[in-house]
């Protein structure tokens, strides 16, 4: 029992968060699994995105259920059971066992972090045409311009994936960090996480292929 509240607090209560947006391509990062799990592969998950913002967390618990739903996982979105607010620990506990969820993946944000690097400076030439009158023809002249070097900072949005099989009063089986630089598009992020997520869980044979 011990164990499996652990997984309850290691997942629901681990940090605060808002929705993960972005430009860039996200990439996971820290990804571990459990060498130990054995298949059958979970079937029948729970989704739980641990979010101030009431609609950010239905978005994203229904992207990852969607997918999962591709995989023959039997996928809810948490905020069916719990619609008013994120399940605590006990709440998660006693849905885990009433309606027999083989597994829980939890999503949460994680605090940003800032990348900064120096840029090197750098050297183009730039035409210019001036009319010469001497020649009574326009003249094509061309001169350097000198770019210097800067330094160019920018915020990398992180956010942790855990996903628990719940035999044996819990047991983590694969967890990753996802990182984004540059956010603001949240369309173009979300299915860009999903979808690495899902791959990283087919390989590790903790889902089904997608079928």
């Amino acid at each position: 029992m011990n164990t499996y509240r652990a997984f309850a607090f290691g997942g629901v209560f681990c940090c605060s968060f808002a929705v993960m947006v972005g430009c860039s391509s996200s990439e996971l990062v820290d990804v571990w699994s459990d060498s130990s799990f054995q298949p059958p592969s979970l079937n029948r998950m729970l989704i739980i995105s641990v979010a101030k913002n009431a609609v950010q967390r239905r978005i994203w618990e229904d992207a990852f259920s969607v997918e999962l739903e591709k995989h023959d996982v039997a996928a809810t979105p948490s905020y069916r059971l719990f619609p008013d607010s994120v399940p605590d620990t006990n709440q998660v506990i006693h849905i885990v066992r009433s309606e027999s969820f083989d597994g829980v993946l939890i999503t949460r944000w994680l605090p940003s972090e800032t990348k900064t690097q120096y840029l090197q400076g750098y050297v183009t030439k730039e035409e210019d045409m001036r009319y010469d009158r001497r020649t009574e023809r326009f003249v094509t002249y061309y001169r350097d311009l000198e770019h210097a070097g800067h330094l160019d900072s920018q915020k990398v949005d992180i956010r942790g994936i855990d996903v628990w099989a719940t035999k044996n009063d819990g047991q983590l089986v694969w967890s990753a960090t996802s990182k984004t630089p540059e956010p603001n598009s949240v369309q173009e992020v979300r299915p860009e996480i999903v979808k690495l997520v899902m791959s990283e869980l087919t390989h590790q044979g903790i889902i089904a292929s997608e079928r």
